[in-house]
Formats: structure tokens, C-alpha cells, sequence
């Protein structure tokens, strides 16, 4: 009986452990959304979002005011600049971000 006791609290400590590391692991997009568009340049330089699959599309006023160097820090997998666009690889991330930075603007 005691040790049923033991590994009763033991699998309760467990699945507490493993609860904690899943919300500490989970990213805050909210977090992820303002950062991105501090890194474009602030959302007066954002002029269009799109998303299409893993791809988050974004046509800013200014290019040069975005540091590509920090959004592939937080997470893109590349970075192609054409004209006054930015075509961003988040992979399934993508439409999170983009539903979020919608919300912010």
C-alpha cells in the first residue's frame, strides 16, 4: 500500500514537470508578433501582409528600415527581399504571425 502511495505521487510530480516544461517550451505569439513588427520597421512602415503556406509576405514603405538579421533570429528560415517586399520563411508559424500582427496594426 505505501509504495502504491509513492508512485502515485511520483506520476503526479511527473505530470506537473512535464505541464511546466510544455508552457515554458509553448512560444507566445503575441510576444512573437510585436518583436517582428519592431523588426520591420514599426507598423506605420508596414504597408501589406500576406501569407501563403510557410510564407509570410510583407510589403513595407521602407526596406531599409527592416533588420533581417533579427527576424531570422527569431525563427525564419530565409529571408527574400524584392523591391519594397519581403517574402519570410516561418514554416507553420506563418498564418499565426501574420493573424496576429493584423490584430496589432
Amino acid at each position: 500500500m505505501n509504495n502504491i502511495i509513492q508512485y502515485v505521487i511520483i506520476g503526479i510530480v511527473l505530470i506537473i514537470i512535464s505541464l511546466v516544461i510544455i508552457k515554458l517550451t509553448k512560444r507566445d505569439f503575441n510576444i512573437e508578433a510585436n518583436k517582428l513588427i519592431t523588426y520591420l520597421g514599426g507598423k506605420d512602415n508596414i504597408i501589406n501582409a500576406e501569407c501563403n503556406m510557410s510564407r509570410f509576405k510583407v510589403i513595407l514603405k521602407d526596406v531599409s528600415l527592416a533588420d533581417k538579421e533579427a527576424i531570422q533570429k527569431l525563427g525564419a528560415k530565409g529571408i527574400v527581399e524584392i523591391d519594397n517586399q519581403l517574402k519570410i520563411i516561418f514554416g507553420k508559424n506563418a498564418r499565426t504571425l501574420k493573424k496576429y500582427i493584423e490584430d496589432l496594426k
